[in-house]
């Protein structure tokens, strides 16, 4: 199970199910070539740990701040499969938002606030180094991500795959 962000512009952008099941169809050669762009980025399973990193413990709020949608934020749009979680839409003005909040963010001090959440799910003290090194990974990956797609002035739609 991971969870697939991809930049879309806003004019390509569609809210249909159908649509957007579809653009998260492309095969692994050109999902790779997107993200290397920073077009594409991928959370492996631990995706709802990032998102307490960036947003605190749920429920979120819409006013919760650019934080909060970093990665599960979004305007739901359902799934065609009823089994599966709805996609995500985040605008791109929503977006662009989130890249300034990313880029201004310190990583270090956003461990501090969940570390005693987060550390015990990572094997604890022993593997905090390790741990502490995969979330500022994933951070400049998302702040790339999020940065390239603010440039290009579109929106971030979301989805969990299994």
């Amino acid at each position: 199970m991971y969870f697939h962000l991809r930049a879309v512009p806003p004019s390509a952008l569609r809210n249909s199910a159908n649509w957007l099941q579809r653009l998260f169809e492309d095969d692994w050669t050109t999902v790779r070539r997107r993200i290397d762009r920073h077009r594409e980025e991928f959370l492996y399973r631990h995706h709802p740990d990032h998102d307490l990193l960036y947003a605190g413990s749920p429920p979120h709020r819409s006013d919760d701040g650019p934080g909060a949608d970093v990665v599960l934020g979004g305007s739901p749009v359902p799934h065609p499969d009823p089994g599966h979680p709805p996609f995500l839409l985040l605008p791109a003005a929503r977006a662009a938002q989130v890249a300034a909040f990313l880029t201004a963010t310190d990583i270090a001090e956003l461990w501090q606030n969940s570390r005693d959440t987060l550390l015990p799910r990572y094997g604890g003290p022993p593997a905090e180094e390790q741990t502490r090194t995969l979330f500022a990974s994933v951070h400049r990956d998302l702040t790339a991500f999020y940065a390239r797609t603010a440039e290009y002035g579109d929106a971030v739609v979301k989805c969990l795959l299994t």
